[in-house]
């Protein structure tokens, strides 16, 4: 997006100053003025086209589970989230790559590998499961035959937070 340069007109002076307006461009004008980057560009735009075209034509089950990681020299990679879906997508590769092709990238080989994306999951907390009154017993008795240490530590630990459950 670009403004017009703006003429500004001094009452005071009688003076009339022409001033170029900051210019606005978009990141991806910088970018593709660049040589190196500009392709960098291209080869995200053909990603981008390809990844379009493999939701198109892979089945609805493999939208959000499969996806075009990159393309090199006419080799597709594929990402999966498990191995049922990539030894699914390795069977149905030549089809797969013939409609990829008709998209104007040449595919000739379909790589498919197993990349799970990140879960981020919370924590799940440990159940607590009691002990029955006979291992307590158990257990105290064990304790109390044991020298002190690390063994003897654990296990009164052990016997502590049993009792607060109890």
């Amino acid at each position: 997006m670009r403004t017009e340069g703006a003429v500004l007109a001094w009452r005071k002076t009688g003076t009339t100053c022409t001033e170029a307006a900051a210019m606005h461009y978009e990141p991806e004008y910088f970018l593709d003025r660049d040589a190196a980057s500009g392709r960098v560009m291209a080869h995200a735009r053909l990603l981008l086209k390809l990844a379009r075209r493999f939701e198109a034509v892979a089945p609805a089950a493999f939208r959000y589970t499969a996806h075009v990681a990159n393309y090199k020299s006419g080799t597709i990679v594929i990402h999966t989230d498990n191995g049922a879906v990539a030894a699914k997508i390795r069977q149905m590769g030549q089809r797969l790559c013939a409609e990829l092709s008709k998209s104007g990238a040449e595919c000739i080989v379909m790589e498919v590998r197993v990349q799970p994306r990140e879960i981020l999951r919370q924590p799940i907390a440990s159940t607590l499961k009691p002990i029955s009154e006979e291992a307590c017993v158990a257990l105290r008795s064990t304790t109390e035959k044991l020298p002190k240490g690390p063994l003897r530590a654990a296990l009164d630990h052990l016997l502590e937070r049993a009792a607060k459950r109890g």
